[in-house]
C-alpha cells in the first residue's frame, strides 16, 4: 500500500502532478491516495520531502523445501492428447534434468487410461491420472478443483500449461486458488544456476521487450507456454513410469454449467496449428468474399487458412484462424502472408516460422523486415499466378 507521512507532508501537489493515474488529490493541504493508486511509485521518486513510501505486507516464508518435481498439465479432447503437451513436456524434461528432479504429468478425463503411456513415452516419469464420467467434458469449476487439491497434496515445485483456450481459462484460477503466481504466454523457460528459480520469459510493451519473471516466494511456480513456441519431444516407447491413480469425492466433480454439445468448425483445409504451410489474408484482402482466394492458394499448396487481426475485426474470417498475439501462435514450413502489413502484433504469432513470404503492395510496409522472399505487387495479381504455375508444374511433373 501506499503511505503518506502526514507530519513531513506538505501539499506541494507535485504527487499530484507526476501521478499518471490521477490517483492521488490534496484534501486540507494533505496528500491523499485514493482507490485507482497501481503503487507505481511515480509519486515516491519526486516528493521532495520523502512523505510517500510503498510497503508491502509479506505473508509468512513458506517451507519451499518441501515441493519437489515439474508437473505439466496434460490436455487431451475426446482421448486424444494435444500437440502443446509434447512440447511441455520437452520443456519440463529439460528443466527436471536440470534440477535433477522428477517430471509428472496431470491427466485428467473420462475413460482415458489408455493414453498414460504415451505420456510416459514421451518424457514423463510419473502421471497423476483422475478418471470419472464427470470429466469427460472440460469445465472450469471441477477441472481447477482437482488440479488445485493435486497440487496441494503432492507440492510440486513447478507447474506447466498450454496457453490454449482450456489452458487459460484452467491455470489462472488454479493459481488464484492455491494463491502463487503465474507467468503468462511464455516464450523461454529455464533454470537460475544460482537460486535454482525458474526463469519465465515472455514478451511485454506488445513485443517491443522480453521480460524475465521469477516467483521468488511461492509455490509452486506455474507458466503457460503457447502452442509451436518451443519443439515437440519424440516418443521413446521403451520408457517406463509410474500411474499414480487418484480418486475424489462426489462434491469434488460438482459444476454449475453443463456442456450441452460440441459443434465444430469444418474446413477443408488442415488445423492451423498444426500445418507445415500457412496462408494468411489480412486487411489487403479488403473483402471477406475475397479469402476465397487464400483459400484456394493454402488449398492447392495443401496448406491452412490463418489471417489477421484485422480481417477478424472486420467480420471477414472467424477468430480461429487469427495468428498473433492474441490469435494463435504458429510455427510452420512456410508461411505466406498476404495483404498483412506487419504489426509487431501479428510478428509475436509467426515470426519463428522456417520460411516467411510477403505479398504486400507496400514496398515499406515492416512485414518485409521479418519475410525470407517479398513479392511487392497487387495480390490480387499476384496469388492467381502463383496458383496457375503451381497447378502447371503440378500436371508437368505428373506427366513425366
Amino acid at each position: 500500500m501506499l503511505k503518506i507521512n502526514l507530519e513531513t507532508c506538505t501539499g506541494c501537489t507535485i504527487c499530484v502532478r507526476n501521478c499518471p493515474y490521477a490517483a492521488i488529490e490534496i484534501v486540507n493541504k494533505k496528500a491523499v491516495v485514493l482507490d485507482n493508486c497501481t503503487l507505481c511509485g511515480a509519486c515516491v521518486k519526486v516528493c521532495p520531502v520523502k512523505a510517500l513510501e510503498i510497503s508491502v505486507e509479506k505473508k509468512p516464508a513458506a517451507d519451499l523445501s518441501a515441493y519437489k518435481g515439474i508437473w505439466v498439465f496434460a490436455e487431451q479432447k475426446r482421448g486424444h492428447i494435444q500437440h502443446v503437451t509434447y512440447e511441455l513436456l520437452g520443456a519440463g524434461r529439460k528443466l527436471a534434468d536440470d534440477r535433477k528432479t522428477h517430471l509428472a504429468a496431470i491427466l485428467l478425463g473420462n475413460n482415458v487410461e489408455s493414453i498414460t503411456q504415451d505420456l510416459i513415452a514421451h518424457g514423463a516419469d510419473k502421471v497423476y491420472h483422475v478418471d470419472s464420467p464427470e470429466l469427460n467434458d472440460y469445465r472450469d469449476e471441477p477441472y481447477s478443483r482437482i488440479v488445485s487439491k493435486l497440487i496441494v497434496k503432492y507440492k510440486p515445485e513447478i507447474v506447466l500449461c498450454g496457453a490454449t483456450i482450456i489452458g487459460r481459462s484452467l491455470i489462472p484460477r488454479v493459481a488464484v486458488q492455491i494463491g502463487t503466481g503465474l507467468t503468462a504466454d511464455c516464450t523461454g523457460l529455464d533454470i537460475a544456476k544460482d537460486t535454482g528459480l525458474l526463469l519465465q520469459t515472455r514478451p511485454a510493451f506488445g513485443g517491443n521487450i522480453m521480460a524475465t519473471i521469477i516467483t521468488a516466494n511461492n509455490r509452486p511456480q506455474m507458466a503457460t507456454v503457447r502452442h509451436k513456441v518451443m519443439k515437440e519431444v519424440a516418443a521413446d516407447k521403451t520408457r517406463r513410469g509410474e500411474i499414480v491413480k487418484v480418486d475424489f469425492q462426489k462434491q469434488d466433480y460438482y459444476s454449475r454449467t453443463k456442456v450441452q454439445k460440441f459443434v465444430e468448425e469444418l474446413e477443408e483445409t488442415v488445423n492451423l496449428t498444426e500445418a507445415d504451410i500457412i496462408v494468411s489474408g489480412g486487411r489487403g484482402i479488403k473483402a471477406p468474399e475475397n479469402f476465397a482466394l487464400i483459400r484456394e492458394l493454402a488449398k492447392v499448396l495443401g496448406g491452412a487458412v490463418g489471417s489477421s487481426r484485422a480481417a477478424v475485426d472486420n467480420g471477414w474470417i472467424p477468430y480461429s484462424h487469427q495468428v498473433g498475439q492474441t490469435g494463435k501462435t504458429v510455427c510452420p514450413k512456410i508461411y505466406i502472408a498476404c495483404g498483412i502489413s506487419g504489426a509487431i502484433q501479428h510478428l509475436v504469432g509467426m515470426q519463428s516460422s522456417d520460411t516467411i513470404i510477403a505479398i504486400n503492395k507496400d514496398p515499406d510496409a515492416p512485414i518485409f523486415k521479418v519475410a525470407s522472399y517479398g513479392i511487392v505487387g497487387d495480390l490480387f495479381e499476384v496469388i492467381p499466378e502463383l496458383i496457375k504455375q503451381i497447378k502447371s508444374s503440378r500436371t508437368q511433373q505428373a506427366a513425366v
